[in-house]
């Protein structure tokens, strides 16, 4: 144990009363089994190959404050956040840093029995729902900081769709990051499609103060039999914003789940995304792109585990990498015994458009069936200069030249997405954030 844990282990010890108080009676539940945990494990260090280029433990290190007494935050998101994605007509929620934002200003209309709100609240209310699912696949055993989300959170998002019920409008939820002095936030979110549900659920997460925040967010996704379901995270944090994140993923047979996460702006970020195909015939596609320059670093690590025959993965994730920004990516594919006539394929691009970025890749294929088809392969390369030299002698700028091509270098990605609305307007957002200016969306004193 260190310092850095030592910290946090003194302030559970010395406060854990506080911190229970508000919290349903199963939150405290699992977060009394995941201390002790995170007091063996800790953070993961440099040398956990999967953590060898992101020193997570170093992230916790300051002293960030903690909302332990539940005060309210003085914002009212619906006044500072207008998402203005054409023709894009959700189910808004909000978070403000790690609480859900009750006063919704108007209700929301969902399909009969399909639940959405405050973790916190859901848990008391529906405790026999939530106890199914909560804490079952996160990997509190492994993962210290997944542990440490577990015993420190206190409030976070619920979705639920009922058996056969189709959610026509996409559902988006709004992380807000506010704070006057050196923030962390734990949050965490639970998604449950029974079987042949339907729902789309777009997260957006947006620093609203230019202080140091450290966020960490756990989400556990179960997908049922027959059931479909878009997930897509779009970070536009601040250059003093830390975000680690574990999404955990589970589906039945025959769903087909699309994983979507695309940073476009950031300080420094860990994703960790694991997905299980525990029912035959199902797919998964896990899709992801990171922008990155100034001091930036972005890593992505996946782990898509083909369970039982018969099923699909599809996995693409594309960096491009400019001034001293990092990007690290580790994806592993594991085809257990018994899995045959799996289909999996995994592809890594990036493009390190100055000599001082970096970008490390690591693809993996871990396959004990003999009847898959199987691929992986990874690219690091800088932009092609006889296609700059072709731009150029056209009459186009060399910025302007430079642009078009990253830009055309994200396009399989964005076309990936299954909704519309949301294509067009990452369209418009990726190719401002080549131009060097920040994805704001017009009318949004958040991004301002």
């Amino acid at each position: 144990m260190t310092q850095i844990e030592k910290q946090y282990i003194d302030l559970y010890n010395a406060h854990h009363g506080l911190i229970e108080k508000p919290c349903a009676a199963l939150l405290n539940e699992a977060r009394q089994k995941a201390f002790p945990l995170f007091e063996a494990l800790g953070f993961p260090v440099k040398s956990n190959e999967d953590y060898k280029y992101t020193q997570v433990q170093d992230y916790f290190a300051p002293d960030y404050g903690l909302n332990l007494n539940r005060l309210p935050i003085p914002v009212n998101p619906y006044e500072v956040f207008r998402c203005d994605v054409p023709n894009l007509s959700t189910v808004l929620y909000f978070m403000v840093n790690d609480s859900f934002y009750q006063k919704e200003s108007v209700k929301p209309v969902l399909p009969e029995g399909v639940i959405a709100g405050s973790l916190n609240e859901i848990a008391q209310s529906h405790p026999e729902l939530i106890s199914k699912y909560y804490n079952q696949i996160a990997n509190n055993e492994k993962d210290g900081s997944v542990a440490f989300n577990t015993t420190f959170v206190q409030d976070g998002f619920v979705l639920y769709v009922p058996k056969n019920v189709i959610v026509e409008r996409p559902i988006q939820l709004v992380n807000i990051l506010r704070g006057d002095v050196d923030f962390m936030v734990n949050r965490r979110l639970l998604i449950i499609l029974e079987d042949g549900a339907q729902a789309k659920l777009l997260i957006c997460d947006h620093t609203m103060d230019k202080v140091n925040f450290l966020a960490t967010q756990v989400a556990e996704i179960f997908v049922g039999d027959n059931a479909v379901f878009d997930y897509y995270e779009l970070e536009e944090n601040s250059t003093n914003t830390t975000r680690v994140a574990s999404t955990y993923v589970s589906q039945g047979k025959n769903s087909n789940t699309l994983i979507n996460g695309i940073t476009l702006h950031n300080g420094k970020t860990r994703n960790n995304i694991h997905v299980t195909l525990s029912g035959e015939y199902a797919e998964a596609n896990v899709i992801g792109m990171a922008i990155a320059d100034q001091e930036q670093h972005v890593d992505n690590h996946t782990y898509i585990d083909h369970a039982v025959p018969n099923c699909h993965s599809n996995e693409l994730y594309k960096y491009v990498l400019n001034d001293s920004a990092t990007g690290v990516f580790a994806g592993r594919i594991l085809v257990r015994k018994d899995a045959q006539k799996t289909t999996a394929f995994q592809s890594n691009k990036n493009i390190c458009a100055t000599r001082e970025a970096k970008m490390y890749t690591k693809p993996q294929l871990e396959i004990y069936a003999d009847d898959v088809k199987c691929s992986h392969g990874a690219t690091v390369g800088q932009l092609d200069e006889n296609a700059l030299f072709y731009l150029r002698s056209r009459g186009i700028s060399a910025p302007e030249a430079r642009m078009l091509l990253m830009f055309a270098f994200t396009h399989d990605v964005i076309e990936n997405i299954r909704l519309e609305s949301l294509k067009d307007r990452l369209k418009h957002l990726v190719e401002k954030r080549f131009r060097g200016e920040l994805s704001k969306c017009s009318g949004c004193s958040v991004c301002q």
